[in-house]
């Protein structure tokens, strides 16, 4: 449903982005990650042709945006990170505005305004001064916007910037609903929020795709820390170690009553040589686990390699 091929923007001599090329598929939500700076606006502007790339091609449901702008953007719901709102205006009225502005034939609109705004938890808003309401309610409002009409694909920019706890929740809930039919690309400084509603990734790092691909994917326990946990004497537990791992790759933590907790790196190809020489010298293992990478972690190493 969305398609970004080879796109670069610059801005005299500064490149914002450089030759990205990524698509999102229906039914599935995709992050869009990286660190101020990185090019997640601009990208998220080119997507909805109000800024033109410099190279390269976006297709919107298999259409080039540049040759069909209106027809491809009545497909897309985009909420930025700060919707323009109008403090006047109350919440129905707004999004009666937008609902127009999108070309939504006048009988519809009235119950596309409700659909959005119930599927938003944004309801009890709609008769209220957008100049009156709290931050949250506000930033309801704009996802209400974006869901205007049903379209096919969701671009969404800092969905939950605002939100208590609960409604944090309401709107992951929401979006994974979403996705299970729709094309949906989420920008978001909260990795946890990523983990929570997204099944792949993209981050981005100096305007360039430094990592891609699923979740489980990038945290694959062959890249994570493992520990173990075994009974024995500590000097049995260090010659064990010493035969499989290189120096300094395991820290011994001695938890009482004979066990031993290990913390060791270099992913499972590591945990499985020390296993095998702490069985051949008759330890007994008590228990042993992979660590999946943290989000965090896989975040940091990417964007720290500029890649």
């Amino acid at each position: 449903m969305i398609e970004a091929l080879h796109l670069t923007r610059t801005f005299g001599s500064v490149v914002a982005v450089s030759d990205l090329s990524f698509c999102v598929r229906p039914g599935e939500a995709v992050g869009l990650l990286g660190p101020n700076g990185a090019g997640k606006t601009t990208t998220f502007r080119l997507l909805t042709g109000s800024l033109g790339p410099s190279s390269g091609d976006i297709r919107i449901m298999g259409r080039p945006l540049a040759e069909h702008p209106i027809e491809a953007r009545r497909h897309i719901g985009y909420m930025p990170e700060n919707a323009p709102l109008y403090p006047e205006l109350t919440g129905a009225e707004y999004l009666s505005f937008r609902a127009e502005l999108a070309g939504l034939p006048r009988a519809e609109r009235k119950r596309a305004v409700r659909e959005a705004a119930e599927q938003a938890h944004a309801s009890s808003a709609l008769g209220i001064a957008i100049a009156h309401l709290s931050k949250g309610f506000r930033q309801r409002i704009a996802l209400a916007a974006a869901l205007l009409g049903q379209p096919a694909v969701l671009l969404l920019d800092e969905p939950t910037a605002g939100l208590d706890p609960n409604q944090v929740e309401q709107v992951r809930e929401l979006v994974r609903n979403l996705a299970k039919e729709r094309a949906v690309l989420l920008s978001t400084h909260v990795l946890s929020e990523v983990e929570a509603t997204c099944e792949r990734v993209i981050v981005l790092s100096r305007g360039k795709i430094a990592l891609e691909g699923r979740l489980d994917d990038l945290r694959n326990p062959a890249v994570a820390d493992y520990r173990l946990s075994v009974r024995a004497p500590r000097a049995e537990v260090e010659a064990a170690v010493a035969l499989a791992v290189e120096a300094g790759h395991v820290e011994l933590e001695e938890q009482g009553d004979g066990r031993i907790q290990l913390t060791g790196h270099g992913g499972a190809e590591a945990m499985n040589r020390l296993l095998k020489a702490l069985v051949e010298r008759g330890i007994a293992i008590e228990a042993a686990a992979p660590r999946r990478a943290a989000l965090s972690e896989v975040f940091q190493a990417a964007t720290r390699s500029g890649a």
